[in-house]
């Protein structure tokens, strides 16, 4: 194990002891199991800005064919989910 010296906020100090007292553990345990949790999420965090942007560039860029998706965007998900 290796030590490192990290700084929080209040409320995330309040949430993180909350969390370790609900637990019956320790502050730092609470700490790395959510750490090991976003490392398990994915190799690199993505802030909402990238998310959003990943998004739009996926816009215009596939084509069903039909000109009623939008407006019978229920029926393409039911279709969806039957396949």
């Amino acid at each position: 194990m290796e030590r490192k010296q990290v700084q929080f906020t209040r409320r995330q100090i309040a949430g993180i002891h909350g969390e370790a007292r609900r637990r019956k553990t320790s502050d730092a345990a609470v700490v790395r199991q959510a750490v090991d949790q976003m490392l398990a999420a994915g190799k690199s965090a993505t802030t909402g800005a990238e998310q959003v942007a990943r998004a739009l560039a996926t816009v215009g860029r596939f084509a069903s064919g039909r000109r009623d998706v939008s407006r019978e965007h229920d029926r393409e998900l039911a279709d969806a989910f039957e396949a």
